[in-house]
């Protein structure tokens, strides 16, 4: 029986030591199988069934300064798309309270991708932020965990300043008529009949007053040809958004595609597969966040994950040359760079560890192979060296639009590895893993 167990759970999650097993190479990742049970890190599941617990995606502010306080999701159930009037719960878990579960808030505007865009706000120990519903009408909630006052703003947010100033906002609904899973159901689209609508873009809003300007339309970038091919008539979106370090420059994402989903295409179950999955061009842009200097950095057509290194350098994930790689960008110049040439071959959320001089990425992988494990590892850039955290496996229903990616989270001083999984066996769940002794921070 004790051989049964032993083979049952290493057929649900793999799982190296912290700093013990070093690997050069990512393709050693897919031959890897089996380790010494002294070599397994100390992974603590944080959230716990019956109910279904995550964060969503992994370039937000998931914690409070000072790492107390774990903002996360709740919902009841699983495996289908959000409905307009399911609720999701918000709330956080207190690390100091044997990991207790503080709900304070609901929203009906979410996916589960990425949640609702819950996150702490920057330079605040008490305010989070999170996207609402009011009627048609997506919106965004700041809400002080200390005096339980919120305040409800015009838009939905995307991406905040990390000075926590300001925020830019995309069209959820405009994303939810493009690409199944990341805008919200239950909006309108007011522009769902026009490729590239002059009044519909992205949107600096100032997180004291709600006041909001458009700074970058859909219109305006439809008529930048793409390497020389005119794409005006192409229906264009706005997706992934992100705020550089100093608060100057943002990057983002211009998807668009030969059609929208219509409502017969997203009720056919494999919508994903025939209309969305390959079916858009994405190109990657930066721009001052008042809408000015705008620069097309990554050509490629294939951009994917990306992070600011530092304000004036940009790691992502796309092809280059007709290689597939992350790749250090230098913003507004041809100066481009292969990070992790030959060791980091597979697409992930990639994020540099705080106060490690951006020495270490954190990644992970999608499922891999038949056990459909997802690696999330450390990479060392001077070294070329990989720390394998854990290899968890990922159920064959977690696919499509309701799959659960790793999408790992540090804490603020750096030490710990936040990470949503569905390997516990009691659907996606919050864990943490202890890093502070391999990035010595």
């Amino acid at each position: 029986m004790k051989n049964q167990n032993r083979r049952k759970f290493l057929k649900n999650t793999f799982i190296t030591g912290t700093g013990i097993t070093i690997i050069s190479g990512f393709s050693s990742f897919a031959a890897q199988s089996s380790l010494s049970e002294d070599n397994y890190p100390s992974v603590r599941a944080i959230t716990n069934s019956p109910n279904h617990h995550w964060f969503g995606y992994y370039d937000k502010w998931q914690t409070d300064p000072t790492g107390r306080y774990v903002l996360g999701m709740e919902v009841d159930f699983e495996s289908r798309p959000p409905k307009k009037d399911d609720k999701l719960i918000i709330g956080m878990v207190d690390m100091e309270d044997n990991d207790k579960w503080i709900s304070f808030g609901e929203t009906t505007a979410w996916g589960w991708q990425q949640g609702c865009m819950l996150q702490w706000r920057p330079g605040s120990d008490s305010e989070v932020i999170w996207n609402s519903r009011k009627g048609e009408k997506f919106v965004s909630i700041i809400y002080d965990i200390k005096t339980k006052k919120q305040k409800v703003f015009p838009r939905a947010v995307y991406a905040l300043d990390p000075q926590g100033k300001f925020a830019v906002c995309s069209d959820f609904a405009r994303i939810d008529n493009m690409r199944v899973g990341y805008g919200y159901v239950g909006g309108k689209d007011q522009y769902y009949d026009q490729e590239a609508p002059k009044e519909s873009g992205i949107h600096r809003m100032d997180l004291d007053t709600g006041k909001a300007e458009l700074i970058v339309t859909l219109n305006q970038i439809s008529k930048i040809p793409h390497n020389g091919v005119n794409i005006e008539k192409k229906w264009h979106y706005f997706n992934h958004l992100l705020v550089g370090p100093t608060g100057d420059r943002m990057i983002f994402l211009n998807r668009y595609r030969d059609f929208p989903l219509t409502p017969e295409m997203r009720a056919d179950p494999l919508c994903n597969v025939k209309f969305v999955r390959g079916k858009y061009v994405t190109r990657m842009f930066t721009v001052n966040c008042d809408g000015t200097d705008l620069y097309e950095l990554d050509k490629s057509g294939k951009t994917s994950h990306f992070i600011w290194r530092d304000p004036e350098h940009v790691l992502a994930w796309t092809k280059y040359k007709d290689k597939n790689g992350f790749y250090l960008f230098k913003d507004k110049t041809e100066e481009v760079s292969w990070v992790g040439k030959g060791d980091m071959t597979q697409n992930g959320h990639q994020t540099y560890i705080p106060n490690t001089n951006n020495e270490w990425l954190l990644n992970d992988t999608y499922p891999q192979g038949n056990e459909r494990l997802q690696t999330l590892y450390l990479y060392h850039i001077p070294t070329g060296k990989t720390v394998i955290l854990g290899k968890f496996h990922s159920p064959k229903a977690y696919q499509d639009e309701w799959r659960c990616d790793l999408h790992p989270r540090y804490t603020p001083d750096g030490k710990k590895v936040i990470f949503d999984s569905t390997h516990g066996g009691n659907g996606r769940q919050m864990y943490m893993i202890d890093i502070s002794q391999i990035v010595n921070t």
